[in-house]
């Protein structure tokens, strides 16, 4: 896993949309990227909704949300769909930028073995080190955990 303080590794993938997103789209604001194993199963359909149904008081947080996971953009277009997901999914099919983010390898499923996405997030700061991270999560109350120790953002009166 990265550690808090490493420099986030810097990314350009297609969304749902077939639209390339860049870590750069977020420069100075805070960027959740979580990374699920596959659109459109249990787990990472309760972590998606979870992640939306909450994704105002990211924002309010000065915080975007992403998720990256293997999926072909057609599979995330429909997942999108399917729960009116309204963040960027990324789809990084060679698991090139999991593997940057120390979030991809070697799994096991039903006694086979095959390489995957890893359920990890990392939080990364506006200016693009890494604030907190999260290894191998539950999908249920994630979205929550994470949001729980944002601090709000400051507004002066």
């Amino acid at each position: 896993m990265l550690d808090v303080g490493d420099e986030a590794p810097p990314f350009e993938l297609p969304n749902q949309h077939g639209e390339t997103v860049s870590h750069s789209d977020f420069e100075g604001q805070r960027l959740v990227v979580y990374f699920y194993p596959r659109a459109n199963t249990d787990g990472c359909t309760t972590e998606a909704c979870e992640f939306n149904d909450v994704l105002s008081t990211f924002a309010a947080r000065d915080a975007a949300v992403v998720g990256i996971s293997d999926d072909p953009v057609a599979d995330l277009a429909d997942f999108a769909a399917d729960y009116d997901l309204e963040f960027d999914l990324l789809s990084d099919e060679l698991g090139e930028v999991a593997t940057l983010y120390e979030s991809y390898g070697e799994k096991r499923l039903f006694g086979k073995t095959f390489d995957g996405v890893f359920r990890n997030t990392y939080v990364v700061g506006p200016d693009g080190h890494i604030e907190a991270v999260y290894e191998d999560v539950s999908p249920e109350g994630h979205a929550d955990e994470v949001l729980a120790e944002l601090e709000p953002v400051d507004v002066a009166h």
